[in-house]
């Protein structure tokens, strides 16, 4: 059986054809998005579920390639007393549950998808993401054939024109082959991949009566992506759509970035970001930034690193209300810059709906706690929605006409902050909300009916 594959930076989903129409697994309980996370109580023990999971044939040469992790994973299950039919790894909803509830007793790994393709990764890096992946997309497509009742052995898997900014091409190549390395382990014969936007295009051709010019925008977790595509009633049985596509443009600055922003710029005050020192001058704001950049494997060990734990002895010293530094060590002592983040996620997503909202921080101090209105959202992802809509207008250009509809999906695209920065700068074009977060899956489903049927 053949699906598609939405590996996505906040959510996962996996799409089979029944009578014509993609269908979506149910992956936790009846929700078809499995958020893109997985906690662990050792991080050796998702080498370890990797390993237990392989095809027979890959298993081999991946025993060589691990055989000091699987050596600590056994160690540390004798050690813990953990038995082999124990759940050590976790999930989804389920992961952010445990990691709230431990934070610093095991291993959270959030978004992984934003850190492939990132330069400098040495082996160890590529070798740990391949495991991760690997993991997640075993988990997945487990619970999608407990639901289908099938085997999935073939897939198409979505990608962003762009994984990383710098050296694209570089970058996209090394982000392609964990993928495909992952995949395989995970029981994938054949895989093939697909531009997200293009896969999103395809599930909104379907209800397409007329032939259109349409500007499909992507905007997920992790990279923003936009593709000006020729679709409608000629153009969808095509088995060759490369002359359908006029232009696509994408750059890593997604819904990973207005959290990340709106955190840095309305939460992290409460933590000391720009207060004042005793010499009249403002804090550094680095620290709070590496904090809550938690997509960037740099920002996030130099955060975690001892120079950082010193830096903040001495700058509590320096401050005119040290009980802000106070909150800010408990925050690091305890990895909780991962809920303060996921916090402004959801403050994001309340806010496409109501004009002010509350954020809870008790599990930071007691009664710590913050109002948030839609207005300090748009200021605080003025920089990065400004980014997106370029990515909209070069794609305009590069096709050398205007659309005549533009069509938005992924899980940012609904906020009426974007939505009115998009008419704004683009003009009057009839702009449609998809499914925000299944088209993208949908059309990877459609795309994989036509290349493995």
């Amino acid at each position: 059986m053949y699906c598609g594959f939405d590996y996505g930076t906040s959510n996962c989903a996996l799409g089979i054809l029944q009578d014509g129409k993609p269908v979506l697994a149910e992956l936790e309980n009846n929700h078809r998005y499995l958020p893109s996370t997985v906690y662990a109580l050792s991080r050796d023990f998702i080498s370890e579920a990797v390993a237990k999971g392989l095809p027979q044939s890959l298993r081999p040469e991946f025993l060589e390639s691990r055989k000091g992790i699987l050596a600590r994973a056994r160690r540390f299950r004798v050690e813990e007393d953990y038995e082999a039919d124990d759940q050590v790894l976790f999930f989804g909803r389920e992961a952010f549950a445990e990691y709230y509830q431990f934070p610093d007793e095991g291993y959270f790994v959030k978004s992984p998808k934003s850190f492939l393709g990132g330069s400098g990764l040495r082996a160890e890096h590529i070798q740990f993401f391949e495991d991760v992946v690997a993991a997640m997309m075993m988990n997945v497509k487990r619970r999608s054939e407990e639901k289908f009742q099938q085997e999935m052995r073939h897939t198409v898997i979505g990608r962003p024109v762009n994984f990383q900014g710098l050296d694209a091409e570089e970058s996209n190549q090394q982000a392609l082959k964990i993928l495909t390395v992952a995949a395989r382990r995970a029981g994938f014969e054949s895989v093939e991949f697909q531009y997200e936007p293009i896969a999103a295009g395809l599930d909104f051709e379907r209800s397409l009566e007329k032939d259109q010019t349409v500007l499909v925008v992507d905007i997920g977790g992790g990279t923003s992506d936009c593709a000006m595509v020729r679709m409608g009633p000629s153009y969808r049985d095509r088995l060759d759509r490369a002359n359908d596509f006029l232009s696509y443009t994408g750059e890593r600055v997604g819904g990973n970035d207005l959290d990340i922003q709106l955190a840095g710029r309305q939460i992290m005050p409460l933590f000391g970001m720009g207060a004042e020192l005793k010499t009249g001058l403002p804090m550094p704001t680095q620290l709070y930034w590496n904090a809550v950049t938690t997509n960037d494997v740099t920002a996030q060990a130099i955060f975690n690193s001892l120079e950082t734990k010193q830096q903040m002895d001495q700058l509590r010293l320096d401050m005119v209300k040290p009980i802000l530094m106070d909150r800010f060590k408990t925050l690091r002592e305890h990895k909780h810059n991962f809920h303060i983040v996921k916090d402004a996620e959801e403050a994001k997503i309340q806010l496409s709906d109501v004009m002010k909202m509350h954020v809870d921080l008790s599990y930071i101090e007691a009664d710590l706690q913050l109002d948030l209105e839609r207005e300090q959202l748009a200021q605080a992802i003025i920089h990065p929605v400004e980014k997106m809509v370029a990515l909209m207008q070069d794609a305009i250009d590069q096709a050398g006409e205007r659309p005549d509809l533009i069509y938005m999906t992924g899980g940012s695209a609904k906020s009426p902050v974007i939505q009115a920065a998009v008419r704004e700068q683009i003009g009057d074009i009839p702009l449609l909300d998809g499914d925000h977060f299944g088209s993208v899956a949908s059309g990877l489903t459609v795309w994989a009916d036509r290349i493995f049927r």
